[in-house]
């Protein structure tokens, strides 16, 4: 959307032609892999605001608390996650793939209505669209999990994956030891993760 915005009306032009090509609608995330049950989800607060930043430093574990207790009774998976300021990323697996948009329309709905209450901010756009990436393999599937745990350092919040509390690192560290986690990142290394995924 941010790119978009830079764009010359024939960049624009070029744009959609190439996206109705592939069968994308013009401006949305497209949605293709339907029939697959892991995915990396990724959604970002409009304009990359932060409003789970540091002036609202409660917020992000309310939005996970949240977030879990809206898959409560679903078909929804939480297998990976991480909370920033203007972002998140969820590993999830799903029976039904229109089950994580219901889920993430309802989660933001709540949150932006809150948040805009809170603020005194009616009608403002709190969240833009959700992305979701199907995972393709095992290799794609810890890639995926090292990426969502680094993001937090990758993004300069904290030195260290650990140093942020809004992440399954600390469940996985629990549930399985700091030495697989550090065994994970040696055999799944992130390299060049996501580039070219699009082209």
């Amino acid at each position: 959307m941010y790119d978009y915005r830079g764009l010359t009306i024939q960049q624009r032009q070029e744009l959609l032609r190439q996206r109705r090509k592939k069968g994308y609608p013009p401006h949305s995330p497209p949605h293709t892999m339907r029939d697959q049950s892991v995915y990396l989800i990724t959604a970002s607060c409009f304009e990359h605001s932060c409003h789970m930043g540091p002036s609202n430093p409660g917020r992000r574990s309310e939005f996970l608390s949240l977030l879990f207790e809206k898959i409560i009774g679903q078909e929804i998976e939480i297998l990976g996650w991480v909370i920033l300021p203007n972002h998140y990323h969820l590993l999830v697996k799903v029976d039904e793939f229109e089950t994580i948009g219901k889920t993430i329309r309802a989660l933001h709905g709540v949150t932006a209505c809150q948040w805009n209450r809170d603020e005194k901010a009616a009608g403002r756009k709190v969240w833009y669209r959700y992305s979701d990436r199907a995972i393709r393999s095992e290799r794609h599937y810890f890639t995926t999990l090292n990426y969502i745990h680094y993001n937090p350092v990758k993004n300069r919040y904290v030195d260290d994956p650990y140093g942020w509390i809004e992440s399954s690192v600390h469940w996985y560290r629990e549930r399985f030891g700091r030495s697989w986690l550090q065994d994970l990142w040696r055999k799944y290394p992130l390299r060049s993760y996501g580039k070219g995924w699009d082209d």
